[in-house]
């Protein structure tokens, strides 16, 4: 699939077939996640990926119910590794960590769109659950949720504003 075409046709996808994704199509996620750019190449960010279907229960209660974190067939934790702040200090931490899971959270969507399947980012979610159900460590920070799997729906596309309110050109 082109990949402005993948862009186009990526939606939020929030109702999902409950069946497991394949070998093949986790593996070309996790490439999708791992080539994404980071800042000064540190990559300085985990993914924690997520089959079992009692952590993605409390995955749903860290997340304030969102209930299509337990249907999706992965669910993937994105994480800021703390040794960024070494070489960017806080700026790293707060701002080119997430930027960089971002990056990859992005890539992963689109690979999924490549693939056939849905996603679907998710940001809301108390950090400090999500932390313990995961057993994540101190040095790393949840910023990032995407559920991906087999998707039930197939939502229309959102209507875009105008080019000329998004974008100004500077000579």
């Amino acid at each position: 699939m082109d990949v402005l075409d993948a862009i186009k046709k990526r939606r939020s996808i929030r109702a999902f077939e409950r069946k497991p994704l394949k070998e093949d199509e986790i593996n070309t996620i996790i490439d999708a996640l791992i080539w994404a750019p980071s800042a000064g190449n540190l990559q300085a960010r985990k993914f924690f990926l997520v089959t079992n279907q009692e952590i993605k229960k409390q995955l749903v209660k860290a997340a304030f119910n969102q209930y299509f974190l337990e249907e999706a067939g992965l669910v993937i934790v994105g994480c800021v590794e703390e040794f960024i702040k070494y070489r960017y200090g806080d700026r790293g931490l707060n701002l080119y960590g997430p930027q960089d899971v971002a990056a990859s959270i992005q890539n992963a969507s689109l690979a999924a769109v490549s693939l056939g399947l849905g996603s679907v980012w998710v940001g809301a979610f108390d950090e400090k659950k999500v932390s313990k159900v995961m057993g994540i460590s101190s040095d790393l920070r949840p910023v990032a949720m995407l559920a991906v799997g087999y998707p039930k729906e197939n939502p229309i596309p959102p209507e875009r504003r105008p080019i000329s309110e998004l974008i100004e050109f500077v000579d």
